[in-house]
């Protein structure tokens, strides 16, 4: 069985958040460190071993850095002509063999389902996550049919993407 959706493209605003935030949940491990160095340097200070701010200031504007830095990240590929298409509009027919990404009834390209590294479900609908900010976002009105729908989700679950 093939489902086909109809033509959509990825909200510019959606892709930044959802990128931004999966990101920062990869590493938000790494915001320990500066919390670490703020706690640091407040223990220093109310003990009058130390009394100085800038512990505390340095480590809040590192931690603000570092966000910045990712979220610019991806808002900036959201302005590049290399990643234009990532927003075009698209129609999708997936399968149990390939992800088929069409412009119109002539033009269009394959994902092989070995380029998709995981899935995930929500309640706007699909991702198909295939890299650091690189992802696919089937959103709930973009199925023909409620079957459709169901029959994208049975995909993913034969091919482990999502549990069962």
């Amino acid at each position: 069985m093939i489902v086909k959706t109809k033509k959509f493209a990825l909200d510019k605003k959606h892709y930044i958040k959802k990128a931004f935030a999966g990101q920062l949940e990869k590493v938000k491990l790494w915001f320990l460190v500066p919390a670490a160095i703020a706690v640091l340097g407040l223990v220093l200070n109310f003990t009058g071993v130390y009394k100085n701010w800038w512990i505390l200031i340095t480590a809040i504007i590192g931690a603000i850095l570092f966000a910045a830095f990712w979220y610019l990240q991806f808002y900036a590929a959201t302005q590049m002509d290399q990643n234009k298409q990532m927003f075009d509009k698209f129609a999708y027919e997936v399968d149990s063999r390939q992800i088929l990404v069409k412009l119109n009834a002539k033009e269009g390209g394959v994902i092989k389902w070995d380029m998709v590294k995981s899935a995930e479900k929500d309640k706007t609908g699909f991702y198909l996550h295939m890299g650091r900010g690189q992802f696919l976002h089937f959103r709930n009105d973009v199925f023909n049919s409620e079957h459709d729908q169901k029959l994208f989700e049975s995909i993913l679950r034969r091919k482990n993407l999502l549990p069962a």
